[in-house]
């Protein structure tokens, strides 16, 4: 089956690490209050102040947290990583797009660019093309 078919070389799991590392944190802070986040009920708040709903919030927060585990353990990878490209798509397109591409490093934008968000959504994409690679549960089930 298609979702699970991989290459079962190493760059994919490069990759997996990679991504999972970085936004596993960012959904732990959405989720679950962790690395100086707000948790579940004060991301809702939150979101909600924004205009976001209450189920799309969710499903971010979801992609977050359970997509970073997804792609660190290489199950599921090429629907984490869609998740994770739609929550990246989104960030771009209503925050940090005006903001300009860079990040915020010397302190002087009004916000953080897209940077982040381009190479994570990139990272994104390269696995839902070229799947899990080696090391993942979806190359066992494959199999």
């Amino acid at each position: 089956m298609w979702l699970f078919q991989t290459d079962g070389t190493l760059v994919p799991f490069i990759l997996r690490l990679a991504l999972g590392i970085v936004m596993f944190p960012h959904g732990a802070q959405k989720a679950l209050g962790w690395f100086g986040g707000h948790g579940l009920r004060g991301t809702i708040g939150f979101f909600n102040s924004q205009g976001i709903p209450v189920p799309l919030t969710l499903l971010a927060i979801a992609a977050e947290l359970l997509g970073s585990l997804g792609v660190l353990f290489g199950l599921f990878t090429r629907v984490a990583a869609f998740g994770i490209a739609c929550v990246m798509v989104v960030a771009i397109v209503t925050v940090h797009a005006k903001v300009g591409f860079f990040m915020n490093w010397s302190g002087t934008q009004k916000g953080e660019g897209y940077e982040y968000h381009l190479l994570a959504l990139g990272i994104a994409l390269a696995l839902i093309v070229g799947g899990a690679g080696l090391w993942s549960f979806d190359a066992a089930i494959a199999r």
